[in-house]
């Protein structure tokens, strides 16, 4: 491939004491240069932790690459650019889905080749697999935690039935009441269906809208 648009990517981080981003970016410009293709432009963060989830120079690469300005994107290594496994699939991914390859020197990593195609699928597998893993066990605990009793999910929301009953016997809608007791009408219904399933004292629902 040549002629092709590339974005080069550097970061040095807060940790990275007398390290100079050229040095990336030098290796990045030969590498381009062997390969033909064209700099469109230069993203560097300076200073900046891998941990931090918004970085200007690779959010403004992203945005540029979403607005077409680049066939390829080259960075010196993985950790250069992604601060997690999860955030480079993601990149992977947007990176595919606008057609933009992806090239790593340090992995030798290159979507533009067959190659780092299967490498990129099996990366992308794996990380699919750890997903689903965790899945498994959330639903795991979630099943244990139900058998044990404990409530799962978002707090349940406290109703006071009696007095709903008393606002519905005194003529209000359904609606109306819900409002007045800041509920959806649907949990108000629910309610009121519980109330009734667990022997309470029934009182006309009344007041329909």
């Amino acid at each position: 491939m040549s002629n092709l648009k590339v974005a080069l990517y550097a970061r040095v981080s807060t940790t990275d004491k007398g390290q100079d981003p050229e040095v990336q970016l030098r290796a990045l410009r030969a590498e381009a240069g062997r390969r033909g293709w064209q700099v469109a432009r230069e993203h560097v963060d300076h200073g900046v932790s891998g941990a931090t989830p918004n970085r200007p120079a690779l959010d403004a690469l992203m945005e540029s690459a979403r607005a077409g300005n680049y066939d390829i994107v080259l960075v010196w290594a993985y950790d250069r650019f992604a601060r997690s496994t999860k955030q480079l699939i993601d990149s992977l991914d947007t990176f595919r889905q606008l057609d933009v390859q992806f090239v790593s020197l340090q992995e030798q990593f290159d979507t533009t080749s067959p190659a780092g195609e299967l490498m990129y699928t099996v990366i992308a597998g794996m990380a699919q697999f750890e997903r689903r893993m965790i899945q498994a066990r959330v639903r795991a605990g979630v099943a244990r935690a139900k058998a044990a009793g404990k409530h799962c999910g978002r707090p349940r929301k406290d109703v006071d039935v009696s007095e709903a009953r008393r606002l519905l016997d005194g003529g209000l809608s359904q609606r109306q009441v819900a409002k007045k007791l800041n509920l959806s009408r649907a949990l108000l219904q629910r309610r009121l269906a519980e109330g009734r399933a667990g022997g309470s004292k029934g009182s006309s629902l009344g007041g329909q809208p």
